[in-house]
């Protein structure tokens, strides 16, 4: 089947089949289960409606136990235990964490993870702020929002490849397509360089792109926040005296600050589980690995499936707390 017909066929399925569940669903409930006829109209009708959010909620609770909740036990297994080579698997303890602790490539992710979790929430939301003030303060500010989230449209491998050409080198005497070199050679630069074999700068070249993804969607977030503040403080400040910079950092800022919270959290939990940039344009050399990149070499290339899950397990065990605590602040906001 072709591809494209696959793909339509997929979406109209997929969506038919939840529509035909919530209506006929529904109908069950309503008609058969517990009708709105008899004397216990009124009971019944009581009744479906504190049945119907679960019924809503099934699918959904079915997909996190099949997808989520079944593989972190089965990963947390596997990481705790050896293949054997007829099959099977026997339990070895703590080994297959002992091992990982001891091999510096892990040493090597995690502090990389580190440095990926102190820059990249930081300028993108930084940046988000920066432009979802500029844009509301310019008569095209919309066309230009539009423009900073358009590579959250773009998935991760394709914007690795997009900044793969930017750090492009060709060799000397050549025309340069790479931008960064084209740039480097104007202002006097000696020769091409291979920008991503460049151990640490290398590393800060791949969050560039994470920010560049990221930064459009701290902008939409904090965009929404800032319209949010009553223009009844910005215009006491106004009248007090205070200029656009007071504004800004004394009134708005500290007003959205949750919020700031709340988006630097999001980020960083994408920063915990960034794969695709280094996989499409390093993969984890020159001392670039990340986590998720070292378990994808321990499970899929070394085939060191115990390991592979632990390292998985340091992954989870890193992003629970900020998840769980994000959802935390996020409900506090809400009230």
């Amino acid at each position: 089947m072709h591809p494209a017909v696959q793909g339509i066929l997929t979406i109209i399925i997929g969506v038919g089949g939840c529509v035909a569940y919530y209506y006929f669903s529904n109908q069950i409930l309503d008609r058969f289960v517990f009708p709105a006829r008899g004397p216990n109209a009124g009971r019944n009708i009581n009744r479906a409606n504190m049945v119907r959010p679960w019924l809503f909620l099934a699918p959904a609770l079915i997909a996190l136990s099949v997808y989520l909740a079944y593989p972190v036990v089965e990963t947390l297994w596997l990481s705790l235990s050896e293949r054997l080579p007829g099959g099977g698997a026997k339990f070895v303890g703590l080994d297959n964490y002992r091992q990982m602790l001891a091999e510096p490539k892990f040493w090597e992710a995690l502090r990389n993870n580190f440095m990926w979790l102190l820059v990249v929430p930081a300028f993108s939301t930084a940046f988000g702020l920066l432009a979802a003030q500029l844009t509301d303060r310019i008569k095209w500010g919309n066309i230009a929002k539009s423009l900073i989230f358009m590579p959250m449209a773009i998935s991760f491998v394709g914007a690795a490849v997009i900044w793969k050409l930017v750090y492009d080198a060709r060799p000397a005497g050549q025309d340069q397509i790479g931008v960064l070199n084209a740039l480097y050679l104007t202002f006097g630069g000696s020769e091409p360089q291979q920008w991503l074999t460049i151990p640490i700068l290398n590393n800060f070249l791949l969050m560039v792109v994470l920010i560049w993804i990221q930064t459009g969607f701290a902008m939409v977030i904090l965009s929404a926040a800032l319209r949010g503040i009553p223009e009844e403080t910005i215009e006491a400040a106004i009248i007090d005296g205070a200029n656009p910079f007071q504004i800004f950092f004394k009134i708005k800022v500290p007003q959205i600050s949750g919020t700031i919270v709340v988006v630097w959290t999001t980020i960083t939990i994408v920063v915990l589980k960034v794969f695709d940039i280094v996989f499409a344009m390093t993969n984890g050399q020159w001392q670039t690995q990340v986590l998720a990149n070292y378990m994808y070499d321990k499970l899929f290339r070394a085939n060191d499936w115990g390991v592979g899950s632990a390292s998985a397990m340091v992954i989870m065990a890193l992003v629970t707390p900020i998840l769980v605590w994000n959802v935390i602040n996020a409900r506090r906001e809400m009230r």
